[in-house]
């Protein structure tokens, strides 16, 4: 499991310039990967709104219940940032072991910095 952190955070490290040029277009696309049980807009499906992620402190939307994992995961502070949500788009369940998230992960670098690019921006875009 070390190994897989360790190499997991090496590839987000090389990937980082990437993640600054990211496509909110082509994001969008990718988006429909995650709209079954999420939306942009302020309102929570099965998983929270993930409008405005980026630079939310994880697990604080008030009107959602969070597991239990992803509640302690939150402990310290921890906000979704573009390298904390790049880490977890690769595999949600590596990350926060028990989270009730059952989405596998995205593999391409370019789909999660497409994804990030969206969730960026303006909201209906």
């Amino acid at each position: 499991m070390k190994r897989f952190f360790a190499a997991l955070a090496a590839l987000i490290c090389l990937a980082a310039p990437a993640l600054a040029e990211g496509d909110a277009v082509a994001g969008k696309t990718v988006f429909k990967k995650c709209a079954p049980c999420h939306s942009t807009e302020p309102v929570n499906r099965v998983g929270p709104s993930l409008g405005g992620v980026v630079g939310r402190p994880v697990a604080s939307i008030a009107d959602y219940e969070y597991s239990a994992r992803m509640k302690a995961f939150a402990d310290g502070g921890k906000v979704w940032n573009e390298a904390l949500l790049a880490e977890y788009l690769m595999s949600p369940k590596a990350m926060v072991p028990g989270t009730r998230m059952s989405f596998a992960g995205l593999k391409k670098i370019e789909d999660i910095a497409n994804l990030i690019a969206y969730l960026k921006a303006p909201a209906g875009y």
